[in-house]
């Protein structure tokens, strides 16, 4: 890698360039992020995660900008206008932008004013009148007139558009300019002339009617939210500086290394100035900046986007229970499905306990007989419409002791039911079937239920469609594979979606895996990974530690020790006389071992104590243990809140202006950024994290609009 690239990296992250190296290598030995923050720590200096992730960022990044950079270079040799100098200001160039300056004196341009007075043969006045010493341009303009140019004027005004264009293009001018709309640019927005204000899609946007703020420290979701009324016209948007520094600035830069200038060429390069100015750089200075503050408005809501996705993601299981679940509804009725502790469905059924069909009897015999039938541990109903009518309903039944009844996101399950993933694993069901087992199996696990669910369908972000959808794309994946890693997943039982994200598998391999497991029956060791079709020794390398066979005849087939150390921790139970079952299970044993006697070349106290911290635990679900959420019993609809009240709820979605709570009603109310604490605070995750349980109090009501404000300022 470039060292100019490697140096970026090191200042930007504060890093080592010896660990950039290190992590750059391995990304080029296939190795992926998990397995080189897990089992490489010697190699990177125990990089966390976050921060091994950010360096495989910036170095696709630089790779992107290197493919670029080949294809400038390419453009300038065959146009035969590149020097050694170019090409050393090219290929040490590290700003995307600045890159583009660079190359658009030379970049193909469609028809101009600059390249129409070219043609006239005006370029010789421009330069002469550059070089900023010629005492009367009007005359020297004269010798330009010919059938093309009538006057001395449109001479002058030809020359002034070319001497227009060169301004524009270079690079000291639009690096200054750049610098300070980034700084000091207010974006102003208005409603689009001739739109009815009351319009319903229009009022979306009707805070942005008469707006102006800071381009330099607006909220990402602001600017979000007015580029997309920008974007489907319901607003006018534009970016404000002060014009006169702007033309001063470029003025300085013009004049700066010029010892004699001449009052003519002066009032004539001033004129080029204003016009370049206006007609170029302002646009094209305006709609680079925008695209700036779009593109870091997309990394913070990505950000954003990961951190709920991750606490979604390792939400608490409850466990391999047997569970009923229901899919609430009124006219058509609650699906019911028993599941067994694996997940697979056991059975179906529809009640109907509410108006308009109001079987309520019928339907407390169903579920009593579904209870004792299929012996149900933990009951799960969706929160969507008749959530709470169904959870009360529940409620009344006399069920026998211990059974627990969770209220579970239903986000995402009807894009789940219709997917071909779940067509493939219920051909024989329809929709609200597959939905109702996807709300039970949610709340048994929900990591190994929400990776068969598009990210973006699960409700955890904001403005997750105007976000540019690569860079969404590649922050969901990482944090889907950072979180199944995370966890581990039993070989055995794990589905192929579950395994395909796990460290070096993917789709094709972990079908391989589910075959092979049908086939030959369950694994009965990690060696026996290397049976499967196309599982190599690079993927198994990536892949073992991650995988957890708990009835495995070794028994570090069970924990994260990757099995490149289980000599290792052979020898350390050898040395105590112990076999490695008994150093596992006995702590007192564990005491007795000196790791840094064990320490060599490629193996260092950072792998060891990873070792022996998960000897301590193998096996063991770093998840916390699930929780039940109960919401106020007298309230069930918007109508039955009042100001003041203090009620529980949950917390469904964190943005940057805010998170959004569940109170048991149809809608989820909102605590502003501003009533999240009694002090300043720069971001609601510092104060929630998702599915957090907590006490709100109701600010403000608006009925019209089905808006609920909230607060935990006070409490």
């Amino acid at each position: 890698m470039n060292k100019i690239y490697l140096d970026h990296i090191c200042n930007s992250l504060s890093v080592s360039i010896w660990q950039v190296e290190n992590c750059v290598q391995l990304f080029e030995e296939g190795s992926t992020i998990p397995f080189i923050s897990r089992y490489r720590k010697e190699r990177t200096g125990a990089l966390d995660e976050v921060q091994i992730t950010e360096i495989k960022f910036l170095y696709n990044r630089f790779e992107e900008l290197d493919k670029r950079k080949a294809a400038i270079i390419k453009s300038i040799e065959e146009q035969e206008r590149l020097t050694d100098e170019l090409r050393d200001e090219i290929e040490k160039c590290i700003d995307p932008n600045r890159l583009e300056d660079i190359y658009l004196p030379y970049k193909p341009k469609r028809r101009t004013k600059a390249s129409i007075a070219r043609e006239k043969g005006l370029e010789p006045l421009a330069l002469e009148i550059l070089k900023m010493s010629v005492e009367d341009c009007s005359k020297l303009a004269e010798r330009y007139i010919n059938d093309s140019v009538a006057s001395s004027e449109d001479a002058l005004q030809g020359a002034r558009d070319i001497i227009a264009e060169k301004i524009s293009e270079t690079t000291s001018v639009r690096e200054s300019l750049r610098a300070q709309y980034n700084r000091y640019a207010k974006i102003v927005s208005a409603q689009q002339r001739g739109l009815d204000p009351d319009n319903e899609e229009s009022s979306k946007f009707r805070n942005y009617f008469d707006f102006s703020g800071n381009i330099s420290n607006m909220p990402s979701h602001r600017v979000l939210a007015i580029l997309r009324g920008s974007r489907e016209g319901h607003l006018s948007i534009k970016l404000e500086v002060e014009s006169d520094y702007s033309l001063n600035m470029i003025k300085r830069d013009m004049f700066r290394d010029v010892k004699s200038i001449s009052k003519s060429c002066k009032n004539e390069v001033e004129l080029a100035i204003e016009d370049s100015y206006k007609r170029l750089l302002h646009p094209s200075i305006e709609n680079e900046v925008l695209k700036m503050a779009k593109e870091r408005a997309d990394l913070e809501s990505v950000k954003v986007f990961g951190e709920n996705l991750t606490a979604l993601l390792l939400a608490p299981p409850v466990g391999q229970k047997r569970v009923l679940a229901i899919d609430p509804g009124f006219r058509t009725g609650c699906k019911v499905v028993c599941l067994g502790a694996q997940g697979e469905l056991l059975h179906n059924d529809t009640i109907y306990p509410h108006p308009p069909v109001n079987e309520k009897i019928q339907a407390i015999k169903k579920i009593s007989n579904l209870v004792e039938a299929y012996k149900i541990e933990i009951i799960a109903i969706g929160d969507g419409t008749a959530s709470r009518d169904t959870e009360s309903f529940i409620k009344k039944i006399a069920l026998p002791q211990g059974i627990q009844v969770y209220s579970v996101s239903e986000d995402g399950a009807s894009i789940y039911s219709a997917s071909p993933v779940a067509r493939e694993e219920f051909p024989d069901y329809d929709v609200t079937v597959r939905g109702a087992i996807s709300i039970g199996r949610r709340v048994m696990d929900p990591l190994a239920e929400l990776v068969k669910i598009d990210p973006k369908s699960l409700g955890v972000g904001q403005y997750q469609h105007d976000i540019d959808q690569n860079l969404l794309k590649e922050m969901l994946d990482n944090t889907v594979v950072s979180c199944v890693n995370k966890v581990g997943v039993n070989l055995n039982t794990a589905s192929k979606h579950l395994l395909s994200y796990v460290s070096g598998i993917g789709p094709s391999i972990a079908q391989n895996i589910i075959d092979f497991r049908g086939e030959n029956g369950p694994f009965k060791s990690r060696v026996e990974l290397l049976k499967v079709k196309r599982l190599g020794s690079k993927v198994f390398e990536q892949s073992a530690g991650f995988l957890r066979i708990p009835d495995s005849v070794h028994p570090l087939d069970n924990t994260a020790v990757h099995p490149e150390r289980y000599s290792l921790v052979e020898k350390m139970a050898k040395d105590l006389n112990k076999s490695v079952k008994e150093l596992v299970a006995q702590g007192e044993t564990r005491t007795l071992i000196d790791v840094k006697r064990y320490v060599s070349e490629d193996v260092g106290l950072l792998t060891l104590n990873d070792i022996m911290d998960e000897l301590a635990k193998p096996g063991r679900d770093p998840r916390r243990v699930a929780k039940v959420m109960e919401f106020a019993s007298d309230v069930h609809s918007i109508e039955d809140l009042k100001i003041g009240m203090v009620l529980p709820g949950i917390v469904t979605n964190i943005t940057n202006f805010g998170a959004f709570v569940d109170i048991g009603i149809k809608q989820d109310g909102l605590i502003h950024i501003s009533q999240m604490a009694d002090k300043f605070i720069s971001s609601p995750s510092d104060v929630v994290k998702l599915q957090q349980h907590l006490m709100v109090k109701i600010q403000d009501v608006d009925l019209k609009r089905g808006r609920i404000q909230l607060t935990l300022r006070g409490l």
